[in-house]
């Protein structure tokens, strides 16, 4: 089949935005032997007026000036037909104008190959509309025929080459720029420049670096035409057809996402993933990596910023999988890591994950289910679905025998079986002679994938890309040529192929407009953009008459039917942030409502900045009633606690009997859509998804490896309780109990010391005793943190709470008339230390009651008070700083919770 292509209104808008440019420009048609372009007669005040009117018409920023002898810049989302309307474009200069000579300048081999198979496809096209085909070719240093033939030829010849073909240090790309004996000792790029091209450069950002844009310079052009979804500067941009306008006009798929996270880490397999390195010029190289982090909450996975000489070991808090793990260097050449230990990682290196390979089986599961779903809805459509899964190494799909015969990779296995047990399922739910039944009984499992790889000439078996370290995407120019040649081929319904492995290098220029699936079973990468990873699946679907199913279709709602879910490898809420984050950044600037969070936004701004100079201590940390009640409670304490450890003992058993539940490994899998695209601000906020369901899983792993782990001295650690009274607690546990340290150990350790603190708590409250040793406190810890001052002046930290349940704020000053004198927030470097670890009192408050005058420190929560009650650690740290001032003086220190503004004031002001 052929895809029917459309003289789409926006691409036709991009396309007599340049034209008009130069608009009064007169018809002078290339002839004879030299068929150069004819330069702009116009004076550049009419080139400018031209340009304007377009920009002011388009509704763009008016552009003062030229920006050079000509560059203008289009801006067009990915899926949107960017390439179309360039050729469209040199169409339209020929039949106006008469020039003829057009090159095209790409990043790479990727997108070159993509250039050239639209140019095949729209032959016939464009042959229907203006009655001639252009002539091109992708320029070889080796075969320069072509080059003369381009120069000769007075009809609309086009050359397409990548940077790195004039650009690179090879002798190669030196050709361009040699006298050679098989040219007529001529040089290339002289016999190009004498023809006066018009350059188009396809994603300016990626090929104009400072070397390349004075390279561009050599082919004399006379003009520059710049097209990209994302350009980093813009020259005279006269066309935007932005992510934000493409998306709300429904020119590209609507977006969906399922994202999966893990839950319940076992933290024991020593878990790292190398993102890669990061390289400055004014640093020593820094690592992107991975691991995992013990948090009040449990076990989590965290990407940090690693240097020479960290150690994970005390990054992780403290986990014994990573003893030895410290940083002993990083190679920003090959891009790795290396540690004490003597493990190395490159970048993209995984070690320790041993739930994988069960998340890779529940992405390519989740694929198959939104597959058929999809494939459903729109089969007696006349649409073929296609499922796209990008992969790491090829050995993954498939593999060979050593005597060369094709093996299943783990991928491919993995496939084959879940697609087995979802399609019983489906078959199941579909009646006999539904057509959709018969359609998928005809097809075999392993008829249906198939991968797109770069293939050994040698042996001719699949083989990984070859991708420098600085590098992410393939120059294979055979891998691409095989996904260009089947392109038009899989559309069809008779074509059993409908889900396509492909390595993650090819990721770039090339696209199917059938793809509603993309799957990516590789851990995410800092290097890859969002947008780039749902750009293979953005243009509108076409159906068996490869008629687009866009807008122009009668009866449909076109964000119903082209729907693109991207199955993620990390977690919905990352994948969704990041590509908001991405497209908010590339929107440009365009005019916004006057509306009133417009101007309270601004209020705001100025209240900041009004602020922001009012850092230092304020006049309340020199009052003499604070000063001289701080001299009095100036004390440092220590404590020894004696209860009974035989009680302790067995009701600490009780609890870990009756209420330890330590959970199994966890996927959740999270699915949500992007709504429409409101503004920047809705983008920023990561507010245009809106989630639509979530369901748990249960991960069939192992967690426990050989990582050796001293389980009574981790809760001896956790607790304070003496390694006697730990081994008692658990040679008394049933063995059930014990048994949940196998299935996830730090969990275990994290909740066992959750229960047997609560009862550590109600064993010592009432046996609270101290003693006040001579050290005291220096007055620094006030000033060096640079948090004491007002609330609401640039002081305030960051953790004031502001979202109290009832009443007001806490963070605001107390309305008590002239009886309070002091009231603020407390730096962490103030703490009292308990049996239950160090009190952090959050705010102090000095009042007066008649002549006397007291301090007050208040324990801010975000809960009511009962609950707060309800936690016994809290309980027994606020009894203990209690009693603590009532040793040290005679009552004029107070210590207690408050939850409220009017908490406070009974606290403050009793009745």
């Amino acid at each position: 089949m052929k895809i029917r292509f459309k003289q789409q209104p926006f691409q036709l808008d991009a396309v007599r935005s340049i034209v008009d440019c130069f608009a009064g420009q007169p018809y002078a048609p290339s002839a004879g032997p030299d068929a150069r372009n004819r330069p702009v007669m116009l004076p550049d005040e009419d080139v400018l007026r031209n340009m304007q009117a377009v920009q002011r018409r388009n509704g763009l920023p008016v552009s003062e000036r030229l920006e050079g002898r000509y560059n203008l810049t289009v801006e067009m989302e990915t899926g949107t037909g960017k390439t179309y309307t360039f050729i469209r474009t040199m169409f339209e200069l020929y039949k106006t104008y008469g020039w003829s000579k057009f090159i095209v300048v790409v990043p790479s081999v990727a997108i070159r190959e993509g250039v050239l198979k639209t140019f095949r496809m729209t032959e016939d096209h464009f042959m229907s509309v203006y009655g001639m085909k252009a002539r091109y070719f992708v320029y070889n240093s080796k075969q320069l025929h072509h080059i003369e033939k381009f120069a000769g030829d007075a009809g609309l010849s086009v050359m397409i080459i990548n940077a790195q073909a004039f650009n690179a240090r090879g002798r190669e790309a030196r050709r361009i720029y040699m006298e050679l004996d098989e040219f007529g000792s001529r040089r290339p790029i002289d016999v190009l420049a004498d023809t006066r091209p018009i350059l188009i450069i396809d994603e300016p950002q990626s090929v104009e670096g400072v070397k390349t844009r004075e390279s561009l310079k050599a082919f004399n052009p006379l003009l520059t035409l710049r097209y990209s979804a994302t350009h980093r500067e813009d020259y005279n941009k006269v066309y935007r057809l932005d992510a934000l306008d493409a998306y709300n006009l429904k020119l590209v798929k609507k977006i969906s996402v399922k994202g999966i996270s893990l839950k319940g880490i076992g933290g024991s397999d020593g878990y790292l993933y190398l993102e890669g390195i990061e390289v400055s010029a004014d640093r020593a190289p820094a690592a992107r990596l991975e691991f995992e982090v013990k948090t009040k909450a449990g076990m989590v996975r965290r990407t940090r910023i690693v240097r020479v000489g960290d150690d994970l070991h005390a990054l992780s808090g403290g986990l014994a999988q990573y003893k030895g793990y410290k940083v002993s260097g990083i190679n920003g050449r090959d891009g790795s890591i290396s540690f004490t230990n003597g493990v190395t990682l490159h970048a993209g290196d995984v070690q320790g994950d041993t739930g994988e390979l069960h998340l890779r089986r529940v992405q390519i599961r989740e694929t198959i289910k939104s597959h058929f779903a999809k494939e459903r809805a729109l089969f007696s459509q006349g649409i073929k679905v296609l499922s796209l899964f990008f992969i790491d190494e090829v050995a993954k799909y498939r593999q060979y025998n050593r005597d060369g015969a094709e093996l299943s990779g783990v991928y491919a296995d993995i496939f084959e079986e879940e697609y087995a047990a979802l399609l019983a399922e489906e078959l199941d739910r579909l009646a006999d002679d539904d057509p959709y039944a018969g359609y998928l009984k005809r097809i075999r499992v392993k008829d249906t994938h198939k991968g797109y790889f770069s293939i050994d000439r040698k042996s001719n078996r699949y083989v990984d890309p070859k991708v420098s370290a600085r590098e992410t995407d393939s120059d294979d120019a055979d891998a691409y040529d095989l996904i260009m040649r089947d392109k038009e081929r899989l559309l069809s319904l008779a074509e059993p192929v409908r889900f396509i492995f492909s390595h993650s290098a090819l990721k770039e220029g090339w696209d199917n407009p059938n793809v509603f699936q993309i799957c990516t079973l590789k851990h995410s990468d800092s290097t890859i953009k969002k947008r780039q990873e749902v750009g293979r699946g953005l243009r509108l679907c076409v159906n068996q008459d490869g008629e687009r199913i866009d807008s122009a279709v009668p009866g449909i709602d076109v964000h119903d039917i082209n729907v693109l879910t991207v199955i993620a490898s990390e977690s919905y809420e990352q994948f969704a942030r990041q590509l908001q984050r991405e497209i908010a950044e590339a929107l440009s600037g365009r005019p916004g409502a006057a509306d009133r969070s417009a101007f309270l936004e601004h209020v705001a701004e100025n209240e900041r900045i009004g602020h922001s100079a009012a850092a230092a201590a304020n006049d309340d940390f020199h009052r003499r009633e604070f000063l001289k009640l701080w001299n009095r409670i100036n004390r440092k304490t220590g404590c020894t606690v004696k209860f009974d450890s035989g009680e302790l003992v067995r009701k600490c058993v009780e609890a870990l009997d009756s209420r330890l539940q330590v959970p199994a490994i966890r996927y959740t899998v999270r699915h949500g859509e992007m709504r429409r695209i409101e503004s920047r601000e809705q983008l920023e906020s990561g507010e245009a998804f809106r989630v639509r369901e979530v369901k748990d899983e249960t991960a069939d792993v192992q967690p426990l490896t050989g990582v050796k782990m001293d389980l009574i001295g981790r809760l001896t650690d956790e607790t304070k309780l003496t390694r006697k009274t730990i081994a008692a607690i658990l040679t008394g546990i049933r063995e059930s109990t014990f048994r949940q340290f196998r299935l996830n150990p730090e969990e275990f350790v994290l909740r066992a010391a959750r229960l047997i603190n609560e009862q550590k708590a109600a064993a010592i409250i009432a046996c609270i005793t101290h003693d006040a040793s001579n050290d005291r406190y220096e007055l620094s810890v006030f000033t060096k943190s640079g948090l004491f001052g007002r609330p609401g002046d640039g002081a305030e930290p960051a953790e004031a709470v502001a979202d109290f349940r009832s009443g007001r704020d806490l963070t605001q000053e107390p309305d008590a008339g002239g009886e309070v004198i002091v009231y603020d927030k407390l730096p962490r470097g103030f703490f009292i230390p308990t049996p239950m670890g160090d009190y952090h009192p959050d705010r102090a408050v000095v009042f007066r009651e008649g002549d006397v005058r007291h301090i007050c420190f208040i324990a801010e929560t975000k809960g009511s008070l009962e609950s707060l009650e309800l936690q016994g650690a809290e309980r027994v740290k606020i009894e203990w700083a209690r009693k603590v001032f009532a040793k040290l003086n005679t009552g004029q220190v107070k210590v207690d919770a408050a939850d409220s503004y009017e908490k406070l004031l009974e606290i403050v002001k009793p009745s």
